[in-house]
């Protein structure tokens, strides 16, 4: 019987490192084990979930917000959700970790000068002529993961290379199971064991009327401060 555990599982890289590439090639293979599977490609639904929005930084963070919401519901109905986006801003990537839960961040990284040597759709040519204002990587910053769970350099590793290390990272959480990947990669594959920081925590139930609030993932892991020692005399309890 096929497990039925939900996940998001987020690719985010520039402009043509390969992201929808990965999702395709991600989804195909869970589906060969009976998965549920949607993916969420932000170059396919815009019209659908932001028709009308603009290249900001804020309408972009509206963009992966949204897209966050979505996986969010798929992932707490047992679905495997794959969304490749720019998603070019970490605080908005960490407030979709804290809200989904079960979230796997994928670094797709690939050098700029690669990416336009290889770009078919013209698009940083237009970029870099100011054809194309606000273009991610060019005139506007991505920031990169500081600590994704996998990270893919496109440039230089096969597709197949790259699935593999994600398939032993959902496999390290938890989220496939080694028969599934024996059936998916033909190979016996085995867990390894992770840090508690890298454990998935559950979804939090926001606060009604709040949105989530961006913190830094340091903060979430403060250590306790000591007790402090009895006063003299003080009697302790059994």
């Amino acid at each position: 019987m096929p497990s039925t555990t939900g996940f998001t599982l987020w690719l985010t890289g520039m402009h043509g490192t390969g992201k929808s590439t990965y999702a395709s090639y991600i989804a195909a293979r869970l589906r060969q084990v009976g998965r549920n599977v949607e993916i969420l490609d932000e170059g396919e639904i815009g019209d659908e979930l932001w028709q009308g929005l603009g290249d900001s930084k804020e309408e972009r963070s509206t963009i992966v917000r949204r897209l966050g919401y979505v996986a969010q519901l798929l992932t707490r109905n047992n679905v495997a959700v794959i969304v490749p986006c720019v998603s070019p801003y970490k605080t908005v990537r960490e407030e979709n970790r804290r809200v989904i839960g079960k979230y796997v961040e994928v670094y797709v990284d690939c050098p700029t000068e690669k990416l336009i040597e290889r770009d078919t759709t013209g698009k940083y040519k237009k970029a870099l002529s100011g054809e194309i204002p606000n273009f991610i990587g060019i005139t506007e910053p991505y920031e990169p993961p500081t600590s994704p769970e996998v990270t893919i350099h496109s440039d230089t590793e096969s597709v197949e290379d790259g699935a593999m290390k994600i398939f032993q990272s959902l496999l390290d959480l938890g989220l496939v199971t080694p028969d599934e990947l024996k059936i998916i990669t033909g190979k016996k594959m085995k867990a390894n064991p992770l840090p508690k920081k890298a454990r998935q925590p559950e979804a939090k139930p926001e606060k009604p009327g709040k949105g989530a609030k961006a913190r830094p993932a340091t903060r979430a892991a403060r250590v306790a401060k000591p007790a402090a020692a009895p006063k003299k005399g003080a009697k302790r309890g059994k």
